[in-house]
């Protein structure tokens, strides 16, 4: 089997007020430590963003980049969604395992187990994705690179939840299989300053 890592760095972070990529957890930047983490399960690790220069001297310079447009001055980021669907357009491995840049407890070994379990996925499954009661956890798991028409589709559509997408995909031909026993604190996020002061207090 074999599989191909993306990492989104390109949001704007305007509710924690500065670069989250760039914050430092044990002294180590977020999108370092998600690099770091993305290596132990394969060698093929991309980082989708606009801003390869800002984050270039965080990495090896053999890291990989995926180079979205920049927004238009004063405009919005196109979103994750759109950016994993333009990275993903560049994949030719049967898997992709997605992360968000600002998840400061990924676990390795827990992605190494979730990885294993793949090649037991019926063909029909599409994606196989934490889930929590207010729905699915789309920046840490994986997704069959089949899955692009059905991205592509539903983009024409206008609309640009993962949420929704995800969601549509119920009761149809292909399937989103759920990861159980997900560690607790494996999916925590920081978007607020107050968030990231809690995590680092934890």
């Amino acid at each position: 089997m074999t599989l191909t890592a993306l990492i989104l760095a390109g949001g704007a972070s305007q509710r924690m007020g500065q670069d989250k990529a760039l914050l430092r957890y044990d002294g180590v930047p977020l999108l370092r430590r998600a690099w770091d983490v993305a290596q132990t399960v394969t060698a093929d690790v991309r980082v989708v963003t606009p801003q390869r220069d800002r984050y270039r001297p965080l990495l090896p310079p053999t890291a990989q980049w995926v180079i979205e447009p920049s927004p238009p001055a004063g405009g919005r980021a196109a979103g994750p969604l759109i950016a994993f669907v333009r990275a993903l357009e560049t994949v030719e491995t049967e898997w992709t395992l997605l992360l968000a840049c600002d998840l400061p407890n990924l676990q390795g070994n827990v992605l190494q187990q979730w990885q294993r379990l793949l090649p037991q996925l019926p063909p029909t499954a599409i994606a196989y994705l934490p889930r929590r009661p207010q729905g699915w956890e789309p920046l840490c798991g994986f997704y069959r690179s089949a899955c692009l028409p059905s991205l592509q589709q539903y983009l024409t559509t206008g609309r640009r939840s993962f949420q929704g997408w995800l969601d549509q995909l119920s009761g149809g031909p292909q399937s989103v299989r759920p990861i159980v026993d997900v560690p607790v604190d494996m999916l925590a996020n920081c978007n607020t300053p107050q968030d990231w002061q809690r995590w680092q207090s934890s």
